[in-house]
């Protein structure tokens, strides 16, 4: 881990693309898995990180994404992140 807390910056990471169908609304993301017939909702700040997602980054790509769009520093945004993306794993959104 580095002085800002991140690890793990070097997987990269993407959004599972079967069976998952979204959108964007009004800035937000609205999502359905069909799997589990479970339906998803991200404000904007889940949405900018699903939207990075969708087309794959790293865990650091994530931390600088977030702590540029609402000024967060590097240990915040991380936190932010790794709940973001253990919710997304919570839900089997993740690629393998």
């Amino acid at each position: 881990m580095t002085d800002d807390g991140r690890k793990g910056d070097v997987i990269r990471l993407k959004l599972r693309h079967d069976e998952v169908a979204w959108c964007e609304v009004g800035g937000d993301i609205v999502a359905l898995e069909a799997r589990r017939s479970a339906y998803l909702t991200m404000n904007s700040a889940g949405a900018l990180l699903w939207r990075a997602l969708s087309e794959g980054a790293t865990r650091g790509d994530l931390i600088d994404a977030l702590a540029g769009a609402y000024g967060l520093d590097a240990p915040a945004a991380g936190r932010d992140v790794d709940d973001f993306i253990a919710s997304l794993r919570d839900h089997d959104l993740l690629s393998s």
